[in-house]
C-alpha cells in the first residue's frame, strides 16, 4: 500500500511541476499580448486612449490571468492523459499474464501481479 502512496505522491508532484511550468510560461505569453494590445489600442484608437489606465492594467492583469489558467490546465489535462495511457497498458498486461496463469484478474491479484513485477 505504502507504494502505492509513493507513486501516487510523485505523481502529484510531477503534475505540480508540469503545471507551474505551464502556468508561468502561458501568462508570460498572454501578459506580451496583453500589453502589445493594449498599446496597440492606446496608439491607433482615439476611443481607447481616452481610457483610464486602470482600465488598461485590468485589461493586460485579464489577458494574463488567462493565459496562466488555460496553459496550466492544459499541461494538466495532457500529463492525466500520458498517465490514464501508462495505466491502461500496465493493467491490460497484468491481466492478459493472469489470464494466462488461469487466474481472474480482480483488483487484488493485480496488484500482486504489480508487486511481483516490479510495475
Amino acid at each position: 500500500m505504502s507504494r502505492l502512496y509513493n507513486q501516487r505522491q510523485k505523481d502529484a508532484d510531477e503534475a505540480h511541476r508540469i503545471q507551474v511550468k505551464a502556468g508561468f510560461l502561458g501568462g508570460a505569453q498572454w501578459t506580451a499580448f496583453g500589453i502589445g494590445a493594449t498599446t496597440l489600442g492606446h496608439v491607433y484608437s482615439p476611443f481607447f486612449r481616452k481610457q483610464t489606465l486602470p482600465l488598461k492594467v485590468f485589461l493586460v492583469t485579464i489577458t494574463a490571468v488567462f493565459g496562466f489558467t488555460l496553459s496550466a490546465d492544459h499541461a494538466l489535462l495532457g500529463f492525466e492523459t500520458r498517465r490514464r495511457i501508462e495505466e491502461a497498458a500496465v493493467r491490460k498486461e497484468a491481466r492478459m499474464e493472469l489470464a494466462k496463469r488461469g487466474l481472474v484478474p480482480t483488483e487484488t491479484e493485480i496488484s500482486k501481479w504489480r508487486e511481483a513485477n516490479g510495475k
